[in-house]
């Protein structure tokens, strides 16, 4: 174990000792202050909140009194559960459970003036990316308030699906976007597994029950199998991206074989509006909307989850465990919208 290590794991030693006595506290006194009043119980609910997170506290500080523009993060893989570091959930990337709680509040809230799309994301599940798009959707179709989306790193694949809920669409001068399609990763071990001894049996209730086991490669039959999936959520990728951009079906097929494009590409081919920094952009909204207060939500990680997610960082992963999460990841055999990120 190295000495980096050795520190992070006597740090942590300390912390668990320490909110162990202040948890015993707490306990102890929320205990003799709920028998006295009701209203103790919410005020120690909110202590815990700050502690640990949650989405409720995120969106606690969401205006009701002065006109605003919401801003939503779509960071990183758009997938069903939060991106976490720590065993107390920090949130560090996309979290799905907020953004539609968000938008959801924001229906309601006759202050919003409109929705700002932050998107840096590869994309990520089918099923995720059209649940949040179709959440969007409805917040337009009842309010008939404006969405707006500006691509910062990287838009690809489910980015440029959810993308498509705005009005209006501007990129960084040096975002990559595109990669319009559809995916389902399997990984056939069976080569791997006979050197090493294994074999995999499986008992089925029919020959195509265990299609895109990673112990046994595909068979043609599963091959169509899958194939007919992807190209039925590649037609409505399509279908939504041409509705978006105000495009016919064929045009948007043209340029969905996959590939990437840079901000530039994308702008001659009709799939952005324009190409502006983000100042300029937020300028851009503000002039449009006539309404100078953008609101992001909080973190949804409380402080404790802060500290606990940085030193869950201390151990680095082995190769293997990089590999087993890459499986995970990509090789389940779940549709995606997804786009291999760059220098990963």
């Amino acid at each position: 174990m190295s000495k980096k290590q050795t520190t992070g794991l006597i740090i942590a030693a300390v912390i668990f000792t320490v909110v162990g006595i202040i948890s015993v506290v707490t306990n102890t006194l929320s205990s003799k202050l709920l028998s006295k009043e009701e209203t103790q119980s919410t005020s120690f609910s909110s202590f815990m909140e700050e502690l640990y997170g949650s989405n409720h506290a995120a969106l606690a500080d969401m205006p009701v009194a002065q006109d605003f523009i919401a801003v939503l993060p779509i960071k990183g893989t758009i997938q069903a559960s939060a991106n976490t570091s720590s065993i107390y959930g920090t949130t560090i990337g996309y979290n799905h459970d907020l953004l539609m709680e968000y938008v959801e509040k924001l229906m309601h809230n006759d202050s919003n003036k409109g929705i700002i799309l932050q998107l840096d994301t590869p994309g990520g599940t089918v099923y995720e990316a059209d649940e949040l798009y179709l959440k969007i959707m409805e917040y337009k179709e009842q309010t008939g308030r404006p969405v707006w989306a500006y691509m910062e790193s990287t838009c690809c694949s489910g980015g440029v699906y959810l993308a498509s809920t705005a009005d209006e669409q501007y990129a960084n001068r040096i975002t990559t976007t595109g990669s319009i399609g559809v995916i389902i990763s399997n990984y056939d071990m069976s080569g791997l597994y006979e050197k090493l001894g294994i074999k995999e049996d499986n008992i089925v209730s029919a020959k195509n029950k265990d299609m895109g086991s990673g112990g046994k490669p595909m068979t043609s039959e599963q091959k169509a199998i899958y194939q007919a999936i992807v190209d039925e959520y590649y037609e409505q990728f399509v279908d939504i991206v041409a509705k978006g951009r105000n495009m016919s079906v064929e045009e948007v097929k043209k340029l969905a074989d996959g590939r990437i494009y840079t901000a530039k590409q994308a702008m001659e081919n009709g799939l952005i509006d324009g190409i502006k920094t983000e100042e300029e952009f937020n300028d851009y909204v503000k002039e449009k909307s006539g309404v100078e207060n953008f609101y992001r939500p909080r973190q949804s990680g409380g402080y404790l989850s802060g500290i606990f997610g940085s030193l869950s960082s201390v151990k680095e992963k082995s190769e293997s465990e990089v590999l087993v999460d890459l499986m995970n990841q990509l090789g389940s055999g779940v549709p995606m919208y997804y786009a291999e990120p760059f220098g990963e």
